[in-house]
């Protein structure tokens, strides 16, 4: 479970108005970890690099609006996903049938040497999962967020992050099972 004391430095900043100190310390604290939740939603390196710049810049906006509500790792993720689905939604009408066939060929160009021990990369397994799992996957458990912040970010009831989890889990086992056989 996060630290709720690991922005402390950040809050004080805040709450003496100085947001330059607050920004500085936060950009280095969760670009990485913008960029992954970034590219677990929309799929594309590149696009998920122009869209953490977008959020850090929506992040400098409005921080002196930030009142401590939710943790500020929540609302860095809730900006985080909203700037993302602004984008699926965006390029939703650009999509052409062939796109899907020519990402593929480039993921796999750009993937490393499989070697001899059939052992598939969980980053792998997370591509083949539908994006409400591999959301909740990434937060949960690469992100190390409660079940709470994991709800709160995703802006989605308790119930259903624990169901999601759960079926999210148990399809990665289905998953890892299937290769298994399929390289013996």
């Amino acid at each position: 479970m996060p630290d709720p004391t690991a922005d402390a430095d950040i809050h004080e900043r805040l709450r003496g108005r100085d947001y330059r100190e607050a920004f500085t310390l936060l950009l280095p604290r969760y670009r990485d970890k913008v960029f992954r939740l970034s590219v677990s939603m929309l799929r594309d390196q590149a696009r998920a690099e122009d869209i953490t710049q977008e959020v850090f810049l929506r992040i400098w906006r409005a921080l002196p609006g930030f009142q401590g509500q939710s943790a500020l790792s929540t609302w860095i993720y809730a900006i985080t996903k909203n700037a993302c689905l602004s984008e699926l939604r965006k390029r939703r009408p650009q999509v052409s049938l062939d796109d899907d066939e020519y990402d593929s060929e480039v993921a796999s160009l750009a993937a490393p040497e499989v070697d001899d021990s059939a052992t598939v990369s969980v980053g792998q397994l997370l591509e083949r999962l539908p994006e409400r799992y591999r959301q909740v996957v990434t937060l949960f458990y690469m992100e190390d967020k409660s079940y709470d912040q994991t709800a709160a970010s995703l802006g989605l009831p308790l119930g259903t992050v624990k169901a999601l989890l759960h079926r999210a889990r148990k399809r990665l086992i289905e998953l890892t099972r299937e290769d298994a056989a399929s390289t013996s």
